[in-house]
């Protein structure tokens, strides 16, 4: 039961993403919801078919009538960043969260970035209904808060601050270029595409680093 959360920027990620599966040529499926599918041309690009079998499942318009099928058949779900909150409502209307739990029971891995991080977790700090950020709860599989982009963009530190101090759940904190990995609802590894990327456990006293393993060494 694995899902990984990235804090944004996974193209240097998706090797070893993809290794997670234990498969030569991994059935991959994007879910590029939160963008209202306007992503997918992109991701496509990064998990190509030279590395995987790519899919994707469309939201808008007439779902294809075997999704629920292709999503437990994959050995991967990608799910890529955008508006949380209008991604979750999606879900929530189609009955995706819960096929989405459902593969994650059964072994597919779970994995995003960005929206696609947060969506896991208790709640998430989000710019889903403003340029500021508030937070958003989010489906509750893993325990905690979680806030992605956290050295990408400087208003996100004070925001994830500002929150925990006015009762936000506390949480787990990632840089561009890094991840984290939970198995389970137990943190198993953290890794970083980039040295000094990385996560942090949050709370309202604080932040404490997290040991990164540096891929590629």
């Amino acid at each position: 039961m694995t899902i990984v959360a990235c804090g944004g920027q996974t193209r240097p990620l998706v090797g070893w993403l993809l290794g997670l599966t234990g498969k030569d040529d991994p059935r991959v499926c994007i879910l590029g919801t939160a963008t209202g599918d306007a992503s997918i041309p992109g991701y496509f690009e990064t998990f190509n078919a030279d590395r995987c079998r790519p899919s994707h499942l469309p939201l808008f318009g007439i779902p294809r009538p075997d999704w629920r099928e292709h999503l437990l058949s994959r050995d991967l779900i990608f799910v890529g960043g955008g508006n949380t909150a209008s991604m979750l409502a999606v879900w929530r209307a189609h009955g995706v969260d819960a096929v989405l739990r459902e593969a994650w029971e059964s072994g597919v891995v779970l994995a995003g970035g960005s929206a696609g991080a947060i969506c896991w977790f208790e709640a998430g700090v989000t710019d889903s209904f403003r340029a500021e950020l508030d937070g958003l709860d989010c489906l509750g599989w893993l325990p905690g808060s979680c806030c992605p982009h956290y050295d990408g963009e400087e208003q996100r530190r004070p925001a994830y601050a500002r929150l925990l101090a006015e009762g936000f759940p506390p949480g787990i904190a990632i840089d561009d270029h890094a991840a984290v990995r939970f198995e389970g609802t137990e943190l198993a590894e953290v890794v970083t595409a980039v040295e000094g990327a990385g996560a942090y456990r949050v709370d309202a006293s604080g932040e404490t680093p997290l040991t990164a393993r540096l891929l590629g060494v």
